[in-house]
């Protein structure tokens, strides 16, 4: 007699298209799956890929790390990518704020060559922040009220007396 083969754990899990419906994203999937069939280059396959992730799983990115570097900030309401130097100054403002000043900047020329030259160079790396400086990521871990565990509780309110004296300081029946 012969065993039944398992075929559950058979398929590859990955993403081929975007769960989201919006539009603007399906019109720039499209653009990069043109681009990362017909170039060679790895970096239109990276951001086809990115396209395509859940919001958790999308690696964020502040200004600050973009500050003196040259990056490319994906723009999903402008079907382009923009190559260009962020000053230190534009730290401490928002991502989207930045990019709205930059645009402004580059409000005079003309998109489809940066399209271009974005899409043929090779060191253009698209860069990425920690996944887990997601700000959901500080309730996972550890279950709050346990030994050892920094994990922020889900609570309904923030004041006092939810979740800020027993278990928290010694002077209230005991400290974790």
């Amino acid at each position: 007699m012969g065993i039944d083969i398992r075929h559950n754990k058979d398929r590859k899990v990955r993403r081929k298209e975007p769960k989201s419906q919006d539009i603007y994203l399906r019109v720039l999937v499209k653009l990069y799956r043109f681009l990362a069939r017909r170039t060679n280059a790895k970096f239109n396959k990276v951001i086809l890929k990115r396209l395509f992730m859940s919001r958790t799983n999308r690696p964020p990115l502040s200004v600050s790390r973009l500050a003196s570097a040259e990056y490319s900030i994906l723009l999903s309401l402008f079907s382009f990518f923009l190559v260009l130097q962020i000053p230190l100054s534009f730290s401490f403002f928002s991502v989207c704020f930045a990019v709205a000043i930059v645009l402004f900047l580059l409000k005079e020329q003309v998109v489809p060559p940066l399209l271009c030259a974005a899409a043929h160079v090779s060191l253009n790396l698209p860069s990425a922040g920690p996944r887990k400086a997601h700000q959901v990521y500080r309730h996972f871990g550890k279950a709050p009220g346990t030994p050892h565990s920094h994990t922020k509780p889900y609570v309904r309110s923030k004041g006092r007396k939810f979740e800020r004296a027993r278990g928290r300081r010694a002077s209230r029946g005991y400290k974790n």
